[in-house]
């Protein structure tokens, strides 16, 4: 174990379950020494994310661990790693519920694809809600579900999963499932299923 001592001018400190520890953004800026970007987004990703409160109901920002303005703030301090720290705070963004889907997003946008939209409640077009999607492509119809292990694991959420693609599919939606396999040893595979995805329904790059 390895002690470290930060000035208090840096460090905020909260309480949680009885033990004085630093709060979620600084905890974040500390990380920048041990991480690479793409991590310190990751963390950021989760730091920032708003939690469904049930289903389709959405939770509140205050549900977060922080705020992206919480993360500017500790980013903008003096401190190592800051650079580090500015570069990933740009490409943080609300609504990655998993370090996958954070990977997934940043592969695409550096592909030259659009940005996806995070955490996209799907309607039907009579207004019943279907569910919600990881990432989408509202306009070009194309959603995008990351699917982590649990979902092939889990019988009630597998069919769950199988009954709102088919509520999705059956409003227009294209829907790619994307596993861990099409994103190792890159992500190539999934990036190119996307691609193509977004192609045949109209996007021209």
């Amino acid at each position: 174990m390895r002690a470290r001592q930060f000035r208090a001018g840096v460090t905020a400190v909260t309480e949680r379950d009885g033990f004085r520890v630093t709060d979620a953004a600084t905890t974040w800026a500390h990380l920048a020494e041990l991480l690479t970007v793409d991590e310190l987004i990751a963390v950021g990703d989760a730091i920032v994310r708003v939690p469904r409160a049930r289903g389709m109901r959405r939770g509140r920002p205050s549900d977060a661990h922080a705020s992206i303005a919480a993360l500017e703030s500790v980013a903008a301090q003096p401190r190592r790693g800051a650079a580090k720290l500015r570069d990933a705070l740009s490409q943080i963004r609300v609504g990655s519920s998993s370090a996958r889907e954070t990977e997934l997003r940043l592969a695409l946008i550096r592909a030259g694809l659009p940005e996806p939209e995070l955490d996209v409640d799907v309607i039907a077009s009579d207004g019943t809600p279907i569910g919600y999607t990881e990432l989408a492509y509202a306009k070009y119809r194309v959603l995008i579900e990351y699917e982590g292990d649990h979902h092939r694991r889990d019988a009630a959420q597998w069919e769950r999963d199988i009954l709102k693609h088919a509520a999705c599919a059956a409003e227009g939606w294209e829907v790619l499932r994307i596993t861990s396999a099409q994103m190792k040893p890159t992500p190539a595979a999934a990036v190119s299923r996307v691609r193509t995805a977004l192609a045949r329904a109209g996007w021209r790059g």
